[in-house]
């Protein structure tokens, strides 16, 4: 028997997408450009793994040589693909990593609507936790931590450019005043 060893990688998911009940992509990113390159052969292959998954209980699935660990929400389906060899475990650290972060950012309210509404800060979540296929966070304290701390800095620059452009200086004649 012929085996062939394959090389360890960082580079273990392929995909991450989110599907609504009916199998409509809400969110996708593939990191493999050879893995299902155009956008047709992406929406045929979620559809595929929709019509397989959205039935039963379990939790992972192996379709078109893949290996697909996915979770279900009220409306929702969460997605993690990896490689045939992929262990099953560190893609299941990387869906409840999301599925987890997205509960706290959105104060357990994970359903269409809410996914929908916030969609900046599930492309941010997903960013945090994976970065071209390498998994980054499995800690989803840790990524929150994160996404709050880049929501909560961001702001304070817009304010800036905000009242440069509108001429508020308030503040800095109250600076003037002081000396």
């Amino acid at each position: 028997m012929d085996t062939v060893a394959l090389e360890p990688s960082l580079y273990t998911v392929k995909a991450v997408f989110i599907l609504d009940n009916d199998g409509t992509r809400l969110l996708a990113k593939y990191y493999d450009p050879d893995f299902f390159p155009s956008m047709k052969e992406q929406k045929n292959f979620e559809k595929n793994v929709y019509n397989k998954t959205h039935k039963t209980d379990s939790e992972i699935a192996f379709l078109e040589g893949m290996t697909i660990v996915y979770k279900s929400s009220i409306d929702l389906f969460f997605y993690v693909v990896g490689s045939a060899q992929e262990n099953e475990l560190m893609l299941m650290s990387v869906l409840n990593c999301l599925f987890d972060s997205l509960s706290q950012m959105l104060r357990k309210n994970i359903e269409k609507r809410s996914v929908m509404e916030n969609l900046d800060g599930v492309f941010l979540v997903v960013d945090e936790v994976i970065d071209g296929g390498v998994i980054l966070e499995s800690d989803p304290q840790q990524v929150i931590q994160k996404i709050n701390f880049r929501t909560l800095s961001e702001p304070a620059y817009g304010f800036v450019l905000f009242d440069y452009i509108t001429g508020n200086t308030e503040q800095q004649g109250d600076k003037s005043q002081k000396k």
